[in-house]
């Protein structure tokens, strides 16, 4: 009986992520066009970060963010490493250098994260799970780390609203979100997705 339960909590889980993509690509279609134009205008490069990260079960795909770093981020970063505030295979720096002005902004109220709504429409991704870590990341996964990836990832997770500005230690994260696999329901991703707007709102982002 549990197992049905679940079984239909997971069915209204994909249900409630395609309604609310689907009506919030198209809502904030105009909020898209405008974010896009200053991306192209604030510095050279795409306006869209191809994303290459791990979902579930360990499977890679491509999302998609608005770019928020200079285009030649991604390999200043091993110069970056030694600044590493997070212990264990992820990389986090609070003054990254290779953040534009403008992505400031876009990471700070998470407006970066947008375009993710398209994985979330294609079953890639959900509105709530644990975060996606990036290819090159997982590879670097010990087996206990792996464990988070039983579930489907999201944009936004217990870690987001519960101080992942203030967490630096990975097992941290990993631990979170073991605990948010194994206490899963609808309710409790009503309750993230709730304390997520005022995080959004109050600029507690990245």
């Amino acid at each position: 009986m549990l197992n049905m339960l679940k079984e239909r909590q997971q069915l209204l889980k994909r249900a409630m992520d395609l309604v609310a993509s689907s009506i919030l690509l198209v809502g904030l279609a105009p909020l898209f066009l405008i974010l896009a134009l200053l991306v192209k205008c604030s510095s050279p490069g795409p306006v869209l970060y191809r994303w290459r990260v791990v979902g579930r079960n360990g499977v890679p795909f491509v999302g998609y963010k608005f770019r928020s770093m200079y285009v030649d981020a991604d390999w200043r970063k091993s110069e970056l490493m030694a600044e590493n505030e997070m212990s264990g295979p992820v990389f986090k720096m609070s003054n990254d250098p290779r953040i534009t002005p403008l992505g400031r902004v876009l990471r700070k109220y998470s407006l970066d994260e947008l375009p993710q709504l398209w994985s979330v429409l294609t079953d890639k991704m959900s509105l709530v799970g644990p975060r996606p870590p990036l290819q090159s990341e997982y590879a670097r996964f010990t087996d206990r780390q792996r464990l988070k990836l039983q579930a489907k990832p999201g944009i936004t997770c217990l870690w987001q609203v519960n101080g992942r500005n203030e967490i630096s230690n990975f097992d941290e994260w990993v631990d979170m979100d073991l605990q948010y696999i194994q206490t899963w329901s609808l309710a409790l991703d009503f309750k993230i997705l709730l304390k997520t707007i005022p995080a959004v709102v109050l600029g507690k982002g990245k």
